[in-house]
């Protein structure tokens, strides 16, 4: 943990911004890593986009903590608080896009609640709603078209919801800093993920009260082994050139 960490990290505000900022930071190297690699050009426009998103969002709360560049490049895998569910390899598209409309539904909706509020996250959150609504609608439509298109992608959409699904139980953990109703979060993040499954003719994963849900502590620093992998990459020019400057 670096200095301007420990500053900081006594407050449930600090924890909190913490922990939403890795999300977006970490999710936003996953999107991308596709740069050169996606389907067709169009996309990859639009994951660079979403990505360039999700980055402007862990960057303002990543400083409210303390350097962001500190908190990026020089913290050891055990300090990050992000969500496991964004640091799932990327796989082939259709894990991508079902990682993107479990994590962008939620995030939608996270904000437009905080959004709506007075609270320190208010103003980012104005702001990150707006965008994270296209992330959304950019997935759903994705989903879509995968799950009610050919046999092949309905197969794989439907192979990437159910390896996925496991993790999505962790959002819903209360992040002390944030005041919402996490229960009423949950609530309509599956009424609307539901929504869009079952338009895409894919089969909706059990829920929490077979065990499905039970993968994630990520916030508790814990992760998943792709993740380690991960961050000695991103971090691997700041490490290797301590102090450069471009």
């Amino acid at each position: 943990m670096t200095p301007s960490t420990r500053q900081t990290s006594g407050t449930d505000t600090a924890a909190a911004a913490l922990a939403l900022g890795d999300d977006a930071l970490v999710l936003s190297h996953r999107l991308g890593e596709w740069a050169g690699h996606a389907p067709v050009l169009e996309e990859e426009l639009a994951l660079a986009n979403i990505a360039l998103d999700l980055l402007g969002q862990a960057r303002v709360l990543l400083s409210t903590v303390g350097d962001e560049d500190e908190l990026a490049y020089l913290r050891e895998e055990r300090d990050f608080r992000n969500l496991q569910l964004v640091e799932q390899p990327n796989g082939d598209f259709a894990h991508t896009i079902a990682r993107q409309l479990f994590f962008s539904t939620y995030q939608h909706l996270l904000y437009g609640r905080l959004a709506s509020g007075e609270g320190e996250f208010a103003p980012l959150a104005a702001k990150a709603v707006k965008e994270v609504a296209y992330h959304q609608d950019h997935a759903r439509q994705w989903t879509l078209r995968l799950g009610d298109g050919t046999p092949e992608s309905h197969a794989r959409m439907q192979r990437a919801v159910d390896a996925l699904w496991r993790f999505t139980g962790e959002m819903f953990q209360p992040l002390p800093g944030v005041e919402v109703d996490w229960e009423e979060l949950r609530t309509g993040w599956t009424a609307t993920v539901t929504d869009v499954l079952r338009q895409a003719t894919l089969t909706v994963p059990e829920g929490p009260q077979s065990g499905a849900w039970s993968a994630g502590a990520g916030r508790q620093g814990l992760h998943t082994e792709p993740f380690g992998r991960m961050l000695a990459e991103m971090q691997h020019l700041h490490r290797s050139h301590p102090g450069a400057t471009w």
